[in-house]
């Protein structure tokens, strides 16, 4: 095997370690923090579903430049793309070392795309880059937060106001808590159809996955609730009923999440791949399933190793989190990507679940969110291309002058 493939490989292992690091926040921040479950047992649950995702339904085709960023009809050394993948990788995974030591969540994808961004400048300047692409990335940094602060702000308050606020919220919960979780899994699972089996006619994913999915875990909510909803305290009792779905329904964003993000560490993999084995003219190229595999495994590792500390960031530093708010911060989220998706609008998951966790801590009062950690959050953001790329820059130069 080629060794500039054998050491691009191993640096998208490490690029996929730094998923698994950073982006678990996404799928198991706000149930920790609610206390659905442990650290430990998010990062087995994550973990697991993550490498489930990434092998099994992980894009059989990757895309060699990320995103359709750089225009490659300017590329004309082949090696110029297994030096830009390798430059990429490092920066992207030097990026998110540093945020994720310093507990900041940060988008891989955009990480990815800055490193992807600093070699194309290096090697043919500015004309290289879709700048309209790039805008797309920039828009989706401030769309994301938005639209998910919005629509947890409006989810919790419907649930505070259907059962939590009621004279009776166990007498509420019986009949609100099925019609909530049956919601929610509508959406779950139309979007299971459109981000796990990449599915693009969203009336199919909502008649045949959605409502289905919906409609079952309803009847199941209906029936646990009458044999087994009997708590002493009412408000415990509520809160245990979205506990069981929060687990549920951070597990589900955990498999989504790894067989759509694992193509930020095995994209650049496949790219050097490609123009190694059949040259310029292989743009876009199989990914065999042992790279799948490798991305999912070190997204897990990750998971295991260091995942604990953006966990611990949106899960209890944002806000204070319980049971409901949890569950309106998945559900939010999860309805906001997939709408966006439908439109083709440019979106964060990073940015999304976090602009949600500020959205239910807001419909408590702006004194609820913590906002000292989240102005270091929103600077990371905005800092996360233009840093990545500046690194990438400086690799790619030296590489050139290495090879």
């Amino acid at each position: 095997m080629n060794p500039w493939l054998v050491f691009t490989i191993i640096v998208g292992f490490w690029m996929a370690w730094n998923i698994g690091a950073n982006d678990v926040a996404n799928s198991m921040g706000t149930a920790v923090g609610a206390r659905a479950i442990t650290p430990k047992q998010a990062a087995i649950i994550a973990g697991t579903m993550n490498f489930l995702g990434a092998y099994f339904f992980g894009k059989s085709v990757a895309d060699t430049i990320r995103k359709g960023i750089l225009n490659v009809n300017m590329i004309h050394d082949p090696m110029v793309i297994v030096y830009g993948s390798l430059a990429a990788l490092l920066a992207a995974s030097i990026w998110l070392i540093f945020a994720t030591y310093n507990g900041l969540p940060v988008s891989t994808t955009h990480s990815i795309i800055g490193g992807i961004v600093g070699y194309g400048l290096v090697y043919a300047g500015t004309g290289i880059v879709d700048w309209w692409k790039l805008g797309q990335v920039v828009l989706s940094w401030i769309l994301s937060p938005i639209f998910g602060a919005i629509v947890a702000f409006f989810v919790f308050k419907a649930i505070r106001g259907t059962i939590l606020a009621r004279d009776d919220p166990l007498r509420s919960a019986r009949h609100w808590a099925p019609f909530w979780t049956g919601l929610a899994f509508v959406v779950i699972g139309t979007m299971f159809y459109i981000k796990v089996l990449h599915g693009s006619d969203l009336a199919k994913g909502v008649i045949f996955y959605g409502i289905p999915t919906g409609f079952v875990v309803f009847l199941l909510t209906y029936a646990l609730i009458r044999v087994k909803f009997k708590p002493s305290d009412p408000y415990i009792g509520v809160e245990s009923i979205f506990r069981k779905v929060q687990v549920v329904t951070s597990g589900y964003v955990a498999l989504a999440h790894g067989s759509n993000d694992v193509a930020n560490a095995v994209g650049p993999i496949a790219a050097a791949y490609a123009v190694l084995t059949v040259g310029l003219s292989g743009m876009k190229v199989p990914v065999p399933k042992w790279i799948l595999a490798l991305g999912g495994l070190g997204i897990a590792i990750g998971i295991f190793m260091y995942g604990y500390k953006v966990m611990e960031t949106v899960g209890k530093k944002i806000t204070e989190l319980t049971n409901t708010r949890g569950f309106s911060i998945d559900f939010s989220a999860a309805t906001v990507i997939l709408v966006a998706s439908w439109l083709g609008m440019p979106i964060s998951t990073t940015h999304t679940v976090v602009g949600a966790v500020v959205g239910v801590g807001l419909a408590r009062g702006v004194k609820a969110i913590n906002t000292s950690i989240l102005k270091d959050i929103v600077i990371s953001w905005f800092v996360t291309v233009p840093v990545a790329a500046l690194i990438s820059a400086a690799i790619f130069k030296v590489l050139l002058l290495v090879g």
